[in-house]
């Protein structure tokens, strides 16, 4: 008689064959089936769709505050999670190895992180094709100023930055 449903442990295994099988030893890994799994196909209708210029937003408050917040990313002021809409995982993780890299060498120096003092300068759009800005932004520090090169990619009717780099 098999056991009732009541009487039945959480880490058994439920089996359609009755019973006759015995539950996994404990500690031992979970019993495969023979079965083996193929992975998914992706999807082209999930993937990020690609949208033309004419119905995204315009690219400059975007590049501004997207150039302010890399600068102030890697002083170690802001999260780098606070950009993560905007970026895609390429970008986030270029950004995260840099951000590491400047948290090193300002613990090396015994330089506590703060909030720079900056001011975004001049922007430079220009657009290379349909769906995609490349821009330059210019940021304004108390000791120097950095240039910040992006492109943004239209994705789902919103921008994304495929690609950042501080000069």
């Amino acid at each position: 008689m098999p056991p009732s449903s009541a009487a039945r442990r959480r880490d058994d295994p439920i089996t359609n064959d009755g019973g006759q099988h015995s539950p996994a030893p404990a500690g031992s890994p979970p019993r495969r089936s023979g079965r083996r799994l193929t992975p998914a196909v992706a999807d082209a209708f999930f993937e990020p769709q690609p949208t033309l210029r004419s119905a995204l937003p315009d690219p400059e408050p975007l590049a501004r505050n997207l150039a302010r917040s890399v600068v102030e990313i890697l002083a170690g002021a802001r999260e780098i999670e606070q950009i993560t809409r905007w970026v895609t995982a390429d970008v986030f993780t270029h950004l995260l190895k840099r951000v590491n890299l400047a948290a090193r060498a300002r613990s090396a120096r015994g330089e506590a992180a703060r909030r720079p003092a900056v001011s975004v300068g001049s922007v430079r759009i220009d657009e290379p094709c349909d769906g995609v800005v490349e821009a330059v932004v210019v940021v304004h520090g108390r000791a120097r100023s950095r240039a910040v090169a992006l492109r943004l990619e239209g994705f789902d009717h919103r921008w994304r930055a495929t690609a950042i780099h501080v000069l």
